[in-house]
């Protein structure tokens, strides 16, 4: 016994060299967050497969008489001997990182291959091959749906558990059942279960690894957002785009930034400098292409950046387009000269950036083009932003990375979609009923954040997406009563937000049950700025304004309130986006 645990310890060691080897490939590493798709499945049945068929041509033969044969290489045993192997450890594994499809079909695949190699006997390994993969599958897509991977004391009991499903089977259906038993349970029980923890963790902590620094990015990406605001909101210009690559160098990993406009260099800032220098035309081909196309592109070597100056130190980059009103304003351009450097979180990384750049300039080209247009008291009105709301956005952010960096970034897609829609509105007078839908809901995620289950917001939608109303009308509503409706109160507080049509008329209703407004100040709102202690409901007056200035008088703000709370309404022209 203490031979074969030896020798199975030598089978172990090899495949978790392989499995560390595996996490280390960036191709690998990639199918993990994606291994609910079908294609990642196939992937890792073959990998996983691939392990599998190993682990049974590594395995230790054991004759009829419980002799041990250890061959480098089995490709066949007789009928009456049979294999002491690593295959339920890789059958497990694979059902716990790719869900019950995967499990199962590995293990269908290494129970046919066993039963090959026994020259037909032991035709029992594929049913008990086949029931290990489901069962740990189903457990893998148990945390699967939790975005998480088993703790060490699950994956553990769950190895032990297979291992000892196989051995049961052995004992039922094996010629030599009790005899063989006897002999293999205690190693393959132990080293079985040790691998399949090894394995996992191997896993894990490339997983875990992957969630710190992405927490770290993010905590840069909004230090690297709040330095780059003042230069990409003044525009694509030389200047302001020098100063940015600048700022984007020193916040990330990247070795050069680029910065371009539809046609020319505007800023080089690291290697290359020499001839990626402004005011001369775009020159790689990779630029060329993502200026055409309006979709992000990564190069891995020299000739997919495809730089015409040899010599050129560039080998890997990535290329964002920053999009401004559905067209190509530029691009931000991204290198390292060493291209092992440029990884997935790089990727994820440049989008987040995309993002977050491209809303940067269209904020500094839609306040230029507010100051052009007539209804520049509207449009101004449309174009705030709430400093206060943002930093404390950016505060909580940054707190829940230390604890929840996932949800941090969802908050992060959150505040992103939030400052989108202001710079919708700054645009356009009208937006859909639908984006308005989506701009609360972004500023109630965070919000909410900040205060959980202290606001209980219900929407009551009785009317179609595609109406058109004035940006920002619920959202100023609804932000109106969070803040000032409860007056501390931490329980209880319910704002509820009504829209329906009728006739030719679209009408609106945002209601709370809180503490009310005080009689004296009621005639006051939306007319006029009221000094308080609680505010001095300019977004009030400043949003009835605009509802008189679009549509007339029927259209003013209809407020009513009482000691058990108050109501806003609003009766507005219906009309149906025609895009």
């Amino acid at each position: 016994m203490i031979t074969l645990f030896l020798l199975l310890m030598q089978r172990v060691g090899t495949i978790l060299i392989l499995a560390f080897l595996l996490v280390n490939v960036p191709f690998f590493r990639k199918l993990l967050p994606k291994r609910e798709q079908i294609s990642a499945k196939l992937i890792l049945i073959v990998i996983f497969a691939f392990f599998a068929l190993l682990s049974n041509f590594t395995g230790v033969e054991i004759t009829k008489n419980n002799n041990l044969v250890s061959t480098t290489f089995l490709t066949g045993l007789l009928p009456s001997d049979s294999i002491a192997n690593t295959r339920t450890l890789v059958i497990t594994v694979s059902g716990l990182v790719g869900g019950p499809i995967v499990g199962s079909v590995v293990g269908l695949i290494a129970g046919v291959h066993r039963v090959i190699q026994g020259n037909g006997s032991d035709i029992f390994y594929i049913a008990s091959s086949i029931i290990i993969g489901w069962i740990s599958g189903m457990i893998g897509r148990y945390y699967a749906k939790r975005r998480s991977y088993p703790s060490a004391s699950v994956t553990a009991l769950t190895g032990l558990g297979m291992e000892f499903i196989q051995m049961m089977f052995i004992l039922l259906f094996s010629y030599t059942g009790f005899q063989l038993v006897r002999l293999i349970f205690f190693p393959m029980m132990i080293l079985n279960s040790f691998g399949t923890w090894v394995f996992m963790s191997i896993i894990t902590a490339y997983i875990h690894q992957e969630d710190q620094l992405k927490a770290v990015q993010t905590h840069d990406i909004l230090e690297l957002a709040n330095k780059t605001l003042p230069y990409f909101s003044s525009g694509l210009t030389e200047t302001s785009a020098q100063k940015a690559a600048t700022v984007i160098q020193h916040y990330t990993n990247f070795d050069a930034i680029g910065i371009t406009d539809s046609r020319n260099v505007l800023a080089h800032v690291g290697p290359g400098s020499d001839h990626h220098v402004p005011q001369r035309h775009v020159v790689t081909d990779l630029s060329k292409r993502v200026l055409a196309s309006g979709h992000m592109e990564v190069a891995h070597s020299k000739e997919m950046i495809g730089c015409p100056v040899p010599g050129c130190p560039l080998a890997a980059a990535i290329v964002i387009p920053l999009v401004v009103d559905k067209k190509v304003a530029g691009t931000l351009k991204m290198y390292f000269t060493d291209s092992s450097k440029l990884t997935f979180v790089e990727e994820q990384l440049a989008t987040g950036l995309a993002s977050i750049f491209s809303s940067q300039l269209a904020l500094g080209m839609a306040e230029e083009q507010s100051k052009l247009v007539r209804d520049a008291e509207i449009k101004s009105l449309q174009a705030q932003v709430n400093p206060h709301f943002f930093f404390n956005a950016i505060n909580t952010i940054s707190a829940l990375m230390r604890t929840d960096t996932r949800k941090a970034h969802d908050l992060l897609l959150q505040l992103s979609t939030y400052f989108r829609t202001n710079l919708q509105g700054v645009r356009e007078t009208e937006i859909t009923l639908k984006q308005e839908e989506m701009h609360v809901q972004a500023y109630l995620s965070l919000e909410q954040t900040r205060f959980p289950n202290k606001y209980d917001v219900q929407f009551l939608i009785h009317s179609r997406d595609s109406v058109l109303l004035p940006p920002f009308t619920i959202q100023v509503l609804v932000e109106n009563a969070i803040r000032h409706a409860f007056a501390g109160r931490k329980l209880g507080n319910r704002v509820t937000v009504s829209v329906s049509e009728s006739d030719h008329l679209l009408h609106i209703i945002v209601s709370d049950n809180g503490l009310g407004i005080p009689t004296e100040l009621l005639p006051k709102l939306g007319h006029e700025v009221v000094n308080s202690e609680h505010g001095s409901g300019t977004a009030l007056e400043n949003l009835n304004r605009r509802l008189i200035g679009l549509y007339g008088a029927s259209a003013a703000l209809q407020i009513n309130s009482s000691s058990g709370g108050t109501s806003v309404g609003i009766l507005i022209p219906r009309k149906l986006d025609k895009a």
